[in-house]
């Protein structure tokens, strides 16, 4: 008899992540670093091994090199399993028909015969830059209780936002009627999270259908979703009323990151009734001196601290130098503030120096926008990067 899943995951994590800008010119979007001590595809993989899910095929393609590290056997998550775990899927050559991934539905199609390797009964569909927590089980239950073929979890939001996302017009069990891509004058604030559990049979179905289809975008939300309804199929909406935060801007990263903050914060990484799991860097114990001020801020393993560090983020081995100021700042690993410089509503990529005297950005209330500086760059003594400036290269005296 076949071994077998009941569900198996495909994570979505091929992105390029475009509205990222200068934070993924050389890695893809899942990567990029969040909260002190995780990446944003810590939480989606936590999520799946907290829900009992053991098998997720991770869909890459654009700069895949540092995520495909990252993950690497994934252990830290539990998911270095015989028969499951996690696996790297990357768009390959086949012998009949092989491309880049076209669109959603195409990379989750391309990788068809990773899918039925485990004969499961259901298909979780995930997406790689979302920061929240989630029981993926009992979405699993509501599916498998509704019937349906497919049921996607849905938040509501503000209704000036609904136009940004797939919004979901439903009945009043929860039953869907009417699926909007971004509608310009949507009809209700029931927003898609990008999370799919399909029966899979019906998934086999309907992405076969999308791939001979001419003129389809290969997208679930633009295609394969509205044809399902269209055909007549169960589909239901499942209610998720936690914390949930796309991170795809430069704003939402910096206020996802600023969520974690004060006694009471938004969202919670350290309750351990649902860990989130990642993989550390090796690094010894945080040191802050006797004269460095550190008030409502995260530091990580490896930072050095001597001057004063405000409502920020720091991540592994940032060093932190006297005189120095960080505000309102999400600073990445590996990175130095030198002595009298100031860095003020930022994000700050890995590897970066901030030489003496420099200032990058500006105080929030004066601020015209949030001043990313990219990795492995270095911003000369003295000078000053403008804020809302996003800076991919060595940045000059003045």
């Amino acid at each position: 008899m076949q071994r077998k899943k009941e569900c198996v995951a495909m994570l979505l994590a091929g992105g390029q992540g475009s509205r990222l800008y200068a934070l993924t010119n050389n890695i893809a979007k899942p990567a990029v670093a969040f909260g002190a001590k995780y990446r944003i595809i810590d939480f989606p993989l936590s999520n799946c091994i907290n829900s009992g899910i053991d098998t997720v095929g991770v869909l890459t393609q654009y700069e895949p090199l540092e995520l495909n590290e990252y993950i690497g056997n994934g252990q830290p998550w539990d998911l270095d399993r015989s028969f499951g775990g996690v696996h790297i899927l990357s768009p390959y050559q086949a012998k009949k028909k092989s491309s880049w991934y076209e669109g959603t539905a195409n990379a989750i199609y391309q990788n068809m015969s990773f899918m039925k390797k485990y004969n499961p009964d259901y298909i979780l569909i995930l997406s790689g830059d979302h920061i929240y927590k989630m029981n993926y089980a009992k979405m699993l239950n509501a599916h498998i209780a509704t019937g349906a073929a497919c049921t996607i979890a849905a938040i509501e939001v503000p209704m000036s936002e609904a136009s940004r996302f797939g919004i979901l017009n439903v009945n009043k069990d929860g039953s869907i009627y009417q699926f909007e891509e971004k509608p310009k004058a949507p009809k209700s604030n029931l927003a898609s999270m990008g999370i799919y559990i399909f029966s899979a049979d019906k998934l086999y179905k309907y992405l076969e259908e999308d791939d001979k289809k001419e003129g389809s975008s290969k997208d679930f939300g633009k295609d394969v979703l509205p044809a399902m309804l269209d055909a007549g199929e169960k589909m239901f909406s499942y209610r998720f009323e936690g914390y949930w935060k796309d991170v795809g801007t430069i704003s939402a990263l910096w206020e996802s990151n600023m969520d974690l903050l004060g006694v009471d914060p938004q969202f919670d990484v350290g309750d351990t009734s649902w860990k989130i799991h990642s993989r550390n860097p090796l690094a010894p114990p945080e040191y802050i001196s006797d004269s460095a001020e550190v008030d409502n801020s995260m530091v990580a393993l490896g930072c050095e601290i001597f001057g004063t560090v405000r409502n920020s983020v720091l991540s592994s081995n940032v060093t932190v130098e006297e005189g120095a100021v960080v505000e309102d700042s999400v600073i990445m690993s590996d990175t130095v503030i030198k002595r009298n410089a100031t860095v003020c509503y930022s994000i700050v990529d890995e590897n970066v120096t901030v030489q003496q005297g420099a200032a990058v950005g500006e105080h929030r209330s004066d601020a015209k926008g949030i001043t990313v500086l990219g990795r492995n760059i270095t911003v000369a003594a003295n000078a000053k990067v403008e804020s809302g400036k996003i800076v991919d290269k060595n940045v000059g005296e003045e």
